[in-house]
């Protein structure tokens, strides 16, 4: 069978309103033909009164435009897929129970004669309406973490209409937050970002409640927290936090939009498995050992990239509220900026899974720090960056050890110091003499903390850590030095 989509502003012309439509057929035209006999309403909007395919509407067949292979005669076989893509100016069938998230009671949900202005272009498509207005009215949406990815996807939720927005974070904004963080700006440097966030999406939308809180999610108030809430989007940035989010979601039957970032790429994804889907912890069973897979602040991130891959867990967000459209539930969709191309991997629930399967052997959120391996920071020597500079002053012999990445280096290093990459010391460690003065740094002191720890343990006695790393002596020591 060939695989026939239907783009929405068609659907309501299928019987059965239909995504897709499975037809048999040797050729494009043939496909056509067999989709336009069953779905005679479908005819007069895809082909004119000759029965050549209209000028507006194009057809793909695996992804190729036709025209660039043989038209509609080209052949086709079982398994391919066929896309129809019509022109559309934007905007479009009746409201249905959600499937998703049937919990939300929009009856009680007035809509004001002012929102009617501000939502007109949600009002006016088929798939939202006024019943579907007020549902998103009616709805609450947690986002954990208020950074990269929970910056687009907040302001984008409070724009079209989520009655309550609940915020997740204890930071503070940082200059360099700002280049991926739209919801701040130079003169927010210092504030909380939660505090922040509430001011930057009530002036988005009064209509929106916005819910703060200014403290670590953890075993003891995630639950409490969670369940006032219809959906939960996870914007967080390190693992005990992203597998408590998944346990806590399961324990309570809330589905999980779930997404990540790094450098170039993003991953997206629902976790529901009350609905059939699998968790976190079907894709992931176990964390990576501490410090294997480096943060965005070790790594970097497009700055533009969160703003894609936030507004994709938006979109799926108000979705599920709709309970309209294919949520991105068993399918991981991978972003890759650099070649722009996205990639669909499909993934099952485990029935052996810790959290979710039918016997379950978590049932109770546990001490997530101690199954990712966090552990409190090695009790090693380390030294202060104007301490260090006095020594220097002094006539001390110091051999500084910078292990941050050789991009990293070529942006600002310490003068006279030795670059030897963290994942490179284990190879590398016979160019340093046991019998010096080492002081070990990174660009933030998480790096070079490991690396002392590291040597100290293969019985380099006199390497110290320089606390704060490049970013404390630039600030402290040397202000000439650009920070990053």
């Amino acid at each position: 069978m060939v695989r026939v989509l239907i783009p929405t502003a068609l659907r309501q012309y299928t019987e059965g309103s239909k995504s897709q439509v499975n037809v048999k057929a040797d050729t494009v035209a043939q496909a056509l033909e067999k989709l336009l006999e069953e779905n005679r309403k479908l005819g007069s909007h895809i082909v004119d009164e000759h029965g050549n395919l209209r000028n507006f509407v194009n057809i793909f067949l695996n992804n190729v435009d036709v025209r660039e292979l043989q038209g509609q005669e080209t052949g086709v076989k079982e398994s391919d897929t066929i896309r129809i893509v019509p022109a559309i100016a934007g905007g479009s069938h009746t409201q249905e129970k959600n499937r998703f998230i049937p919990d939300i009671d929009e009856r009680k949900v007035i809509i004001s004669p002012k929102e009617y202005r501000r939502y007109g272009r949600h009002l006016i498509i088929p798939e939202v309406g006024m019943e579907g207005q007020r549902r998103l009215k009616a709805a609450k949406a947690l986002i954990i973490g208020t950074g990269g990815l929970g910056s687009p996807s907040s302001l984008y939720l409070a724009a079209a209409g989520v009655g309550t927005i609940g915020l997740i974070d204890f930071d503070v904004i940082d200059e360099t937050n700002l280049h991926r963080q739209i919801l701040y700006t130079e003169k927010d440097v210092g504030k909380s970002k939660v505090q922040t966030a509430k001011e930057r999406l009530q002036l988005a939308n009064p209509n929106t409640i916005i819910k703060i809180y200014e403290e670590p999610l953890n075993s003891e108030n995630a639950l409490e927290i969670f369940k006032g809430y219809d959906v939960i989007v996870d914007g967080t940035d390190n693992f005990p936090t992203r597998y408590l989010t998944n346990d806590a979601c399961v324990i309570l039957g809330k589905p999980n939009v779930y997404a990540s970032i790094f450098r170039f790429e993003g991953q997206a994804t629902v976790f529901d498995p009350k609905n059939g889907g699998p968790c976190y912890r079907c894709l992931y069973p176990k964390p990576p050992p501490p410090g294997l897979v480096p943060s965005c602040a070790e790594g970097g991130v497009l700055g533009l990239l969160p703003g894609l891959v936030g507004l994709i867990q938006a979109t799926e967000a108000v979705k599920l509220i709709l309970g309209k459209g294919e949520p991105l539930l068993g399918r991981l969709l991978v972003y890759d900026a650099l070649s722009m191309t996205f990639d669909e991997l499909k993934i099952k629930k485990n029935p052996k899974c810790p959290v979710c399967s039918q016997n379950p052997e978590i049932t109770k959120l546990i001490d997530y720090e101690a199954f990712c391996g966090v552990q409190k920071e090695p009790d090693i020597a380390s030294v202060l960056p104007k301490q260090l500079s006095e020594e220097i002053k002094l006539g001390k012999k110091v051999m500084l050890l910078d292990v941050r990445e050789p991009h990293e280096w070529n942006i600002v290093h310490i003068e006279g110091s030795k670059l030897i990459p963290l994942g490179e010391l284990p190879e590398r460690v016979n160019e340093l003499d046991s019998a010096d003065e080492i002081v070990a740094y990174c660009h933030i002191g998480g790096r070079s903390a490991r690396a002392t720890d590291f040597l100290r343990g293969l019985g380099y006695k006199k390497v110290r850590n320089l606390e704060g790393g490049i970013e404390a002596w630039a600030v402290e020591v040397d202000p000439s030095l650009p920070r990053y």
